[in-house]
């Protein structure tokens, strides 16, 4: 195997094995498209779905995949109006299942997750009757304080550019600890555990995706 991949692999088997003692589940595959094929045999049809805003669940394919499906959509971005959208996305907390990725994952299994609106992380915690969460294996970081550190130096610097959003690390690559208002990094969420079990399964692809 490739030892890139065979890395990929170990980890995730860390990661998974730790996940289960948090009362959370943990799957891995070498391809997005294994990964769809999963999703796609997972989530019920007529089921409601709606999901955070996401570069890995696009990349991967996952987004066309259940465009595909016979679902009923929760889709922000079908919104005609800030105020429709605003509504989806409440709504969004009571869907059967919500997908998301994760700004990074620990290998003894924690979820990090920072977000400006808040609508990705509280549907996280609460709301949905189950969420999976997937994410590249370029996600993994070895302890909460370096996942931090990953998310405001590598992901909000990013996705700051891509929304096109006038902060200092859009312009400098590095978190400044702003609080501008154009910050997308109001809320840090650390997830380590899951009061239900079943709720939260966790998809690990052995490929880069998102930031």
């Amino acid at each position: 195997m490739n030892p890139v991949k065979q890395k990929y692999q170990n980890q995730a088997n860390t990661i998974i094995s730790a996940l289960e003692k948090r009362n959370m589940k943990g799957y891995y595959f070498n391809t997005s498209e294994d990964a769809v094929s999963f999703i796609q045999t997972f989530i019920q049809a007529e089921s409601s779905v709606s999901w955070g805003g996401s570069m890995t669940l696009h990349e991967s394919g996952i987004i066309d995949a259940l465009n595909a499906m016979d679902l009923k959509r929760l889709d922000r971005d079908q919104a005609s109006t800030p105020a429709e959208r605003h509504e989806i996305a409440r709504d969004a907390l009571r869907a059967n299942v919500f997908l998301t990725s994760t700004n990074a994952i620990t290998l003894d299994g924690k979820l990090v997750n920072i977000d400006g609106n808040g609508n990705r992380v509280a549907a996280l915690i609460f709301g949905p009757d189950q969420v999976l969460v997937v994410a590249g294996m370029n996600k993994v970081a070895v302890d909460e304080k370096t996942a931090v550190l990953r998310v405001q130096n590598i992901a909000s610097p990013a996705n700051t550019v891509r929304l096109k959003q006038n902060t200092p690390c859009a312009k400098t690559g590095k978190c400044h600890h702003c609080l501008v208002d154009d910050c997308i990094c109001s809320h840090t969420v650390i997830t380590r555990r899951s009061n239900r079990p079943d709720r939260i399964h966790v998809i690990l692809i052995g490929e880069e995706l998102g930031y």
